[in-house]
């Protein structure tokens, strides 16, 4: 029951914090059979919550024991479907037994359930992905060995790809391959234990590799999304649109960095200081690099901003209202989350699980106040109420809409003053793209 209520209030969390959630290949999840999940690990406990919400299924949960530190925490994670586990390294927590876990793990998977493992262990905001432990091939090849091979226990991979995983209404694209068996290495595992489960673990790093964006270390990771701010552009027609068009440019990133290592490593070297360049003019002409690929008419950017001048003089009051309603508690939540955690990976998860009680509960407030102040019936009550929320999106939203126009007001001025460095700018990108994607 609380695992049920507590699903569909951080599945509400989740849409509201993040602006798009594309799914691809769902119905790899939809297994009647027993599953493990095996996902990467870049948003600690939002990676989790996003398996849950996206599962038709109930699912359990492999976790670190360093979680269920005190009985009441054992409780309630336990609740939740959660398995604790002691890993090496942090020690041994108090009421925690790894046999019994394991055995937990192998009794749920024979009654059918799904299973959810993150085979990195540890959770880091990068795209490198970790070496894999090698204790969900175990877990995987030990459960089919205790029925004989006859299970028909699988394993899907699934990759996480944050845009920004700690950013409110950023994206995220869930990439899910198709679940595969178990058995063919069965045999193996009965006569070399060891040898069957890194042979399992390596083919299950090669089936992230397929759905995730990844680099080889945090220095290429940097370069990668440079690249990806400096490079991608709404301006440029492309076959995919949203989250998908911008991982599939990372990944496209990653890839040619990866060919460009092994065939001309010393081009490296260059790229960093081309991208340097242009981060550095970009930043002191104050304009965005996708404004780079705009076609310039001055009629037709002079129309745009008188029309979002009376726009933002029109949405000011509704900016205003949405603002004094919510503008507390985003600032509140910021304050508390660095208090809580100084781990950057975290901030999503309490931002999503502080949210669910504060604003509810400052939005109950204010209903109380204006219902006690100018009598609304009940009807008006519950229209100002769910009026609050939406007004929170939309005074987020046009902020971002005012910066938006305020590039594009520079962006002009820049056209207007300093066209031929901005002429060199768009030579320097355009040499830097032909370079990562060997365009004639």
């Amino acid at each position: 029951m609380i695992y049920r209520i507590l699903k569909f209030l951080i599945g509400i969390g989740i849409r509201l914090y993040y602006k798009e959630i594309k799914i691809n290949e769902k119905k790899y999840l939809r297994n009647d059979g027993p599953l493990i999940i095996i996902a990467n690990h870049p948003n600690t406990l939002m990676d989790a919550w996003v398996l849950g919400m996206i599962s038709n299924k109930p699912i359990y949960y492999m976790a670190k024991a360093t979680l269920f530190d005190s009985k009441f925490k054992l409780r309630v994670l336990r609740s939740l479907n959660m398995i604790p586990i002691n890993r090496k390294g942090e020690g041994t927590t108090k009421g925690v037994d790894n046999t019994q876990s394991f055995e937990e793990c192998y009794k749920k998977l024979e009654e059918g359930k799904t299973l959810v493992i993150f085979p990195e262990g540890t959770s880091y905001k990068e795209r490198v992905l970790r070496n894999l432990k090698t204790g969900t091939a175990r877990i995987a090849l030990e459960t089919e060995k205790r029925n004989e091979g006859k299970l028909g226990l699988k394993v899907v991979a699934v990759g996480l790809n944050y845009s920004q995983p700690e950013k409110f209404r950023s994206n995220i694209l869930v990439n899910i391959d198709e679940p595969k068996a178990v058995t063919p290495l069965l045999d193996e595992y009965i006569n070399n234990p060891s040898g069957a489960s890194k042979k399992l673990t390596d083919s299950f790093r090669n089936r992230l590799e397929k759905v995730l964006v990844t680099t080889q270390n945090k220095e290429e990771d940097i370069l990668v999304e440079d690249l990806h701010q400096i490079l991608n552009s709404k301006y440029i027609k492309q076959k995919d649109k949203g989250v998908k068009a911008e991982v599939n440019h990372l990944k496209d990133i990653a890839d040619s960095l990866i060919e460009i290592n092994l065939s001309e490593p010393w081009l490296i070297q260059e790229i960093k200081a081309k991208v340097d360049g242009i981060k550095w003019r970009l930043k002191k002409m104050q304009i965005r690099a996708d404004f780079l690929d705009r076609r310039f008419k001055s009629r037709m950017f002079i129309r745009q901003v008188v029309l979002a001048v009376l726009f933002i003089v029109l949405a000011i009051p509704l900016f205003i209202y949405g603002l004094i309603h919510n503008i507390l508690q985003y600032l509140l939540t910021d304050w508390l989350i660095p208090k809580i955690s100084k781990d950057i990976e975290y901030y999503a998860p309490f931002a999503v699980f502080i949210g669910l009680f504060l604003y509810p509960l400052s939005y109950g407030l204010f209903t109380y106040f204006s219902v006690s102040y100018f009598n609304f019936t009940f009807l008006e009550a519950l229209l100002y109420f769910t009026t609050l929320p939406l007004s929170g999106i939309f005074a987020y939203w046009f902020a971002y809409y005012l910066k938006h126009i305020s590039y594009k007001w520079q962006y002009m001025l820049v056209m207007m003053d300093k066209k031929n460095a901005l002429d060199d700018l768009k030579k320097e990108r355009d040499e830097l793209r032909k370079l990562i994607f060997s365009e004639s």
